[in-house]
């Protein structure tokens, strides 16, 4: 592993490491980087470095904008999730640029973390399948069970819409889901 990127990973876990929520005694933000990195690592191990720093940095110090502080329903919720992908790709380029990488791969980094080109660029998409797979491994069954059937179908079906062909496929391969669950991931 180069010096620099490193160096990056460093840096967004001692970010991260000021979570003041914590997950199995840690704090949480610091464990869902691991989790990205872990499922990155598995899924695509020949990921650029400017992923592996992507997925690292997906939820830089999230808890720093509140959910609370921004309008309730989903305009809102919107608003918050593009103002968190801002804020991390702004969190994640001073590393970088700390690091001193330049211009090219700090650009291709803050893409990904906007979630510019899903669809179209496959880092971006790339990292949007971990982000996928991340949920549906670590947290998708404690959200299942605070929300009813329906909205769990619907989050689900977002969820396979932002994934990749090959994603859906993994997904299907790899989680036994309910038959209502597995249709969509299904092309």
């Amino acid at each position: 592993m180069s010096t620099r990127k490193q160096a990056v990973l460093d840096a967004i876990d001692a970010a991260n490491t000021q979570d003041p929520n914590k997950e199995d005694g840690q704090p949480t933000e610091l464990l869902y980087g691991q989790r990205m990195s872990a499922e990155l690592d598995r899924l695509f191990p020949d990921a650029s470095d400017a992923l592996q720093i992507a997925a690292r940095g997906q939820h830089v110090e999230r808890w720093k904008l509140k959910r609370t502080e921004y309008p309730e329903g989903r305009a809102g919720y919107l608003a918050w999730r593009k103002a968190q992908g801002v804020y991390h790709a702004d969190v994640v380029q001073g590393f970088m640029e700390q690091a001193e990488y330049g211009a090219d791969e700090i650009e291709a980094v803050e893409q990904m973390l906007r979630k510019q080109g899903i669809k179209r660029n496959t880092d971006v998409q790339a990292l949007e399948d971990v982000i996928c797979f991340v949920f549906l491994k670590w947290y998708f069954a404690p959200f299942a069970a605070k929300h009813s059937a329906e909205k769990i179908q619907r989050i689900v079906e977002k969820t396979a819409f932002k994934m990749s062909p090959g994603g859906r496929a993994r997904v299907l391969d790899e989680f036994d889901l309910p038959e209502a669950l597995a249709a969509a991931f299904r092309d």
